[in-house]
């Protein structure tokens, strides 16, 4: 889609929610609901929907872009096509989850500060648990989870999906 589309698409979404919550008391307080509906339907923030969320609520543009990063809940780049999950609780940390973590952004080329892939294929992030501590350390690719995962096993695990997002009817 050309950037100019792809603009008009973002503020008419930034539009629509502004309208959901424009009612709010005081008005400043749907910045974060509009984010919310922004994001749930775009998939993450563009810097367009930020500028016309700021420009709707009259607030400065560092005030939106700070509560867009302050929270976890917000994303200013698109996820990857593949959503890995890597546990960090304390079984899985005592069981190596900072070198799996740690071998998968280096096979995906993920530089620090970064979570997405450059091909978009994969979108790595680490949560507190996934509540499966028997299978110590775990990694979650989309809806698949893989216990006991070892460092060689990661490879496996990548090129499956990888495998199968460019295999046709897949």
């Amino acid at each position: 889609m050309p950037k100019a589309d792809e603009d008009e698409r973002n503020r008419q979404i930034v539009d629509r929610a502004y309208k959901r919550h424009q009612r709010s008391n005081p008005i400043r307080g749907a910045l974060i609901p509009i984010l919310q509906d922004v994001q749930s339907e775009v998939g993450y923030l563009p810097e367009t929907a930020l500028k016309r969320v700021s420009d709707l609520l009259k607030l400065p543009p560092s005030h939106v872009y700070g509560v867009a990063t302050f929270y976890h809940q917000f994303r200013l780049r698109p996820k990857g096509r593949h959503m890995i999950t890597v546990c960090r609780g304390t079984a899985c940390h005592v069981s190596g989850s900072v070198d799996v973590y740690s071998s998968i952004t280096r096979l995906l080329r993920i530089p620090p500060r970064e979570d997405t892939s450059q091909d978009g294929l994969f979108t790595v992030n680490q949560v507190r648990c996934l509540g499966a501590c028997g299978l110590a350390p775990i990694v979650k690719v989309d809806d698949s989870v893989y216990g006991k995962v070892t460092l060689p096993r990661i490879r496996q695990i990548l090129l499956k999906h990888t495998k199968q997002t460019r295999e046709p009817n897949q």
